[in-house]
């Protein structure tokens, strides 16, 4: 096993170089061209990212055109960097996250000392650490079993940290993380309490803008236009609407039915909509163009697209967080500081071209600024069967066959580890996505590792 570990940290490090871009950690060749974009950043499309979408990072984010630029394209990066590492590293992995207004610095811990080398050849920070990420995950999950059977109000959020190496629990008082995590059979010493009077609620209430309307009352903002065979619809926020309630278009237009619907537990659902509706691959009627749904790092930029508010961007806190609204725990969702308001629900959340997830609910405004949450968008569309409307295929050539065989596949949801055969050679997936024609795994190294 620890030859094994060892030959895989050395391929990591033999392959360093390839995936780095100017400015990462400073590591980058000084006779590289700064200006040419990275492999990673061109599978992901960053120099697509739409005029609006900058003109938010850098209102929101305290930067230039070419900051935000340049930020996106390292964070692209970052996250086949860090998914590469992550592979190496096997359950000594502790988490990855960027930093800096340029998100050129990638830190990734890891709870081995001899690991360090090999993520230093490719580029990042390397930070040893107590607990694996496997290990703080696994507590939080018993914390989302435990607030599936009882009421976890004073204690409305839990997240792994990977930046502190912790199981945060947020609570109105001291003494509700300690009976949560009690109750729950959670080693104290995993966690770490943050005492705040934050009751995050869901963004009902829409008002004007690019909305839909609910049979029963109430308006939302539609998330991502999808596709489940020749059926259009679109993803949203599960506390839209339950399965049969019929939806309206921002124009009063009768436009469709949720299909399907959770909520609370996660936070998702879809709508079928009728012959007069068409998906296109644009955010709420903007310029703003999706191409994927790449999952974004800790720390990365991300911005969101509602009804009531516009846009407005922030960066990406923690995955897999549990959140207890009035109705119940919903758990899996990522936490945000990008705002929100009443009326944002459904909408859309993307980093570059990337889409991300839908608006679930948070705290605060866009006036003196919150704490938003949003449900990622690949659980709804491998729970759902949906594909994500994207504007065109991959790096690949779409008109060229893929090689017979194989067990990878157009449309699937792949997470971080899954292994895959294609054309007779397996492959490791480094980052989350749906996969689409053009995607092949021998034509985008930054999701696809040879095993």
């Amino acid at each position: 096993m620890l030859r094994r570990h060892a030959r895989a940290l050395c391929a990591a490090t033999a392959a360093a170089g390839a995936l780095l871009v100017a400015g990462l950690s400073g590591t980058a060749s000084a006779g590289a061209d700064a200006a040419a974009p990275s492999r990673a950043a061109a599978t992901l499309r960053t120099a697509d990212a739409p005029p609006a979408l900058l003109r938010a990072m850098q209102r929101d984010l305290g930067l230039d055109r070419g900051q935000a630029e340049r930020r996106l394209a390292n964070e692209a990066e970052a996250g086949a960097t860090a998914g590469v590492l992550r592979a190496a590293l096997g359950t000594d992995f502790a988490g990855a996250w960027v930093r800096g207004a340029e998100s050129a610095t990638l830190t990734v811990a890891t709870t081995d000392a001899a690991d360090a080398a090999a993520i230093e050849a490719r580029g990042a920070r390397a930070l040893v650490v107590g607990r694996s990420l496997a290990e703080l995950d696994a507590a939080k999950a018993r914390l989302d079993r435990y607030a599936a059977r009882h009421d976890t109000a004073d204690t409305p959020v839990w997240y792994v940290d990977v930046r502190t190496n912790s199981l945060v629990v947020q609570a109105v008082r001291p003494d509700a993380a300690r009976e949560v995590l009690g109750a729950a059979g959670v080693d104290v010493s995993l966690a770490r309490t943050v005492v705040s009077a934050e009751r995050p609620l869901p963004l009902y209430d829409l008002r004007g803008g690019d909305a839909y309307y609910m049979g029963g009352g109430g308006r939302c903002s539609i998330g991502f236009p999808v596709t489940r065979g020749t059926q259009y619809g679109f993803a949203t926020a599960g506390h839209c609407g339950r399965a049969g309630a019929t939806t309206s278009g921002s124009n009063r237009v009768a436009q469709g039915t949720f299909q399907a619907s959770v909520f609370p537990g996660n936070d998702m659902a879809w709508v079928a909509v009728n012959s007069n509706w068409t998906a296109t691959p644009y955010v709420n009627g903007s310029s703003a163009q999706v191409a994927g749904s790449t999952q974004a790092a800790v720390g990365a930029s991300v911005c969101r697209s509602g009804s009531t508010t516009g846009w407005h961007c922030g960066t990406v806190q923690q995955h897999n967080t549990s959140v207890t609204y009035q109705e119940g725990t919903v758990s899996g969702v990522t936490r945000t500081t990008v705002c929100a308001e009443p009326g944002d629900s459904g909408g859309s959340y993307i980093a570059g071209s990337q889409a991300q997830g839908v608006t679930s609910g948070g705290s605060g405004n866009c006036s003196s600024g919150g704490t938003t949450f949003f449900q990622p968008i690949n659980p709804i569309l491998q729970s759902y069967g949906l594909t994500l409307k994207t504007t065109t295929s991959g790096p690949g050539d779409p008109g060229e066959p893929g090689e017979p065989g194989g067990t990878w596949k157009a449309g699937t949801v792949y997470q971080a580890g899954a292994t895959v055969t294609y054309g007779g050679t397996t492959y490791r997936c480094l980052q989350g996505h749906q996969a689409q024609p053009g995607w092949e795994p021998p034509n985008v190294p930054a999701l696809w590792q040879r095993a």
